[in-house]
């Protein structure tokens, strides 16, 4: 399963934002990683370097290589509606990222280790692949030997749930139901897609 595995504080860094989770490096050096620092002149940055650099946050945030993302586009595009929102709406319905949503894991690259280790159902039934595409209505569960992983119970206990209106999640059972696919204003990442779909478009 391929995925990303380089530096994150200084992709963090990049972008200026914690798309990783807390990062004490991004709060220490709060400015983009290179050889001379905060000193360095940055030079004006060009329309498509803009396009380009939050389509990377993007790809980054969700855990997404660029052939998936590009599909996920195509997709987008296809389908009847807002481009740019259904792409973000393809991102989050993701089984991984649902996973990281309901709190069973407290980061996206956790969430998809225990979809790939076999630990998470989907109506009953094991599914392996952290790409899984949820619809409305679909249950999300924990693999019920896999309910007493110190990992699981760690990340339900240790913090709040980021509640969102499109599921629910019961911590007791830890099993949970994607109502709806959300609309952009209950997704909480800072993208701007349109942005995106600009670069997709040239």
């Amino acid at each position: 399963m391929a995925r990303y595995t380089g530096p994150k504080s200084k992709v963090a860094r990049r972008f200026r934002e914690p798309i990783f989770g807390p990062d004490k490096a991004l709060e220490r050096k709060n400015y983009p990683p290179g050889f001379h620092g905060p000193n360095k002149r940055r030079s004006k940055q060009s329309e498509y370097s803009i396009q380009l650099l939050e389509k990377q946050k993007a790809k980054y945030t969700y855990g997404i290589l660029e052939r998936q993302f590009a599909n996920l586009f195509d997709k987008a595009q296809r389908k009847m509606g807002i481009t740019g929102e259904l792409l973000l709406q393809f991102c989050e319905a993701r089984l991984d990222n649902v996973v990281y949503r309901m709190g069973i894991s407290p980061t996206r690259s956790g969430a998809r280790q225990l979809v790939g280790h076999r630990h998470i159902t989907v109506n009953g039934e094991m599914v392996n692949i952290p790409s899984y595409s949820l619809k409305p209505g679909d249950k999300v569960g924990v693999r019920e030997r896999s309910k007493s992983m110190e990992v699981i119970t760690n990340s339900l206990t240790s913090g709040a749930t980021n509640k969102h209106d499109w599921y629910e999640f019961n911590r007791s059972s830890m099993t949970g139901t994607y109502i709806q696919h959300p609309t952009r204003d209950q997704i909480p990442e800072n993208i701007k897609e349109q942005l995106i779909v600009e670069l997709y478009s040239k």
